[in-house]
């Protein structure tokens, strides 16, 4: 099954008109084709889109779509190297991806600002990175007590430098664990 040209067109042609807006007008909206052959879908694009007041999807399903329809969209974005059956679930990813960069989503805007792949990191204590990832997180009780024999651990407790309070120590540990777990889990991230 593949779905026409023409009635992709009419949609994206309706999605327009909907709120009595003409094609050729808009400069805050953008068409996306999701096809596992189109860039792939990372942070940096996320903050791209999170720019347009609005983004229209084009999903294809099952054998994807007439080739002519790339010819109606602005772009085309991939979520990943595999394939499903149908673009409703990447639609579903870029959307929660994006909308919570949008103003307002968040308790506070900045709070985006500091979580994996957010930032643009030039130089950290002589280690060049394009991305890190975020450091860990920890919540109460201070101290994790386990019974477990499957487990090797009898308690496991929050680092005391969090207990601290002293701002630039929590700060400098922050990094630390940001950078080794960058190291550790994602190499890749890492400028050679």
């Amino acid at each position: 099954m593949v779905l026409r040209a023409d009635v992709l067109y009419r949609a994206i042609l309706s999605a327009f008109h909907r709120r009595g807006r003409i094609v050729s007008a808009p400069t805050k909206v953008r068409v996306i084709l999701l096809t596992p052959q189109g860039k792939k879908f990372n942070q940096q694009t996320a903050q791209r889109l999170a720019k347009y007041d609005e983004l229209i999807f084009v999903c294809g399903r099952y054998e994807g779509f007439d080739e002519r329809v790339r010819s109606f969209v602005d772009e085309e974005i991939s979520i990943g190297d595999y394939v499903l059956m149908g673009g409703e679930l990447p639609a579903l990813v870029i959307s929660e991806a994006v909308m919570r960069l949008r103003p307002g989503v968040l308790g506070k805007d900045e709070s985006a600002d500091n979580e994996s792949f957010s930032n643009l990191v030039d130089k950290t204590r002589g280690h060049a990175f394009y991305q890190q990832l975020e450091y860990p997180q920890y919540t109460k009780p201070e101290i994790l007590k386990i019974k477990s024999k499957k487990l090797k651990v009898e308690s496991l407790r929050v680092p005391r430098v969090l207990l601290s309070g002293h701002h630039r120590n929590i700060e400098k540990w922050r990094t630390d664990e940001a950078i080794k777990r960058t190291k550790k889990r994602r190499p890749d991230l890492i400028i050679k």
